[in-house]
């Protein structure tokens, strides 16, 4: 029962690391590249369809380690859990400080109404996702090499 929490596990936090790398590095510079204020409605919509899914994926992906972490504390690499959950605990709190504001106020943009700054709060909040995107695979590394 503990192999497959393990495996449920890294598999739920290395899509979830996926995705994030992927609106990272391939995502935003699609949307970037698109004519006039496509790119921008872009954003907003990725905005408002993943800041839908992904509280519920980090939540689930943290309470699936914290559960490994419980099931497994007298097994090998229990360690290497813990530290990836707070590793997790700390993208959690970058989300909820640092990206969500600004995602909040991007998903409500349009052309008609955007801020004269906004191109300058996409590229904070690309600066600060970059910095969580470094946490996760901190994270998910340390799973995997629990596994061993």
């Amino acid at each position: 029962m503990l192999n497959a929490l393990e495996v449920i596990t890294t598999v739920v936090v290395g899509v979830m690391v996926g995705v994030e790398f992927s609106v990272a590095f391939v995502m935003n510079r699609i949307l970037d590249a698109l004519p006039e204020d496509s790119g921008q409605l872009g954003h907003a919509h990725g905005g408002r369809m993943l800041g839908a899914v992904m509280p519920v994926w980090y939540i689930g992906s943290l309470v699936l380690v914290g559960i490994w972490a419980v099931a497994g504390w007298h097994h090998h690499g229990t360690g290497l859990v813990v530290t990836a959950g707070a590793l997790l605990i700390l993208s959690v709190v970058m989300s909820v400080l640092l990206l969500v504001p600004i995602n909040n106020r991007n998903k409500t943009w349009t052309p008609d109404n955007r801020p004269a700054d906004w191109k300058q709060q996409l590229n904070r909040w690309e600066r600060f996702h970059y910095l969580r995107v470094a946490v996760l695979i901190a994270a998910f590394a340390l799973l995997v090499a629990a596994l061993a």
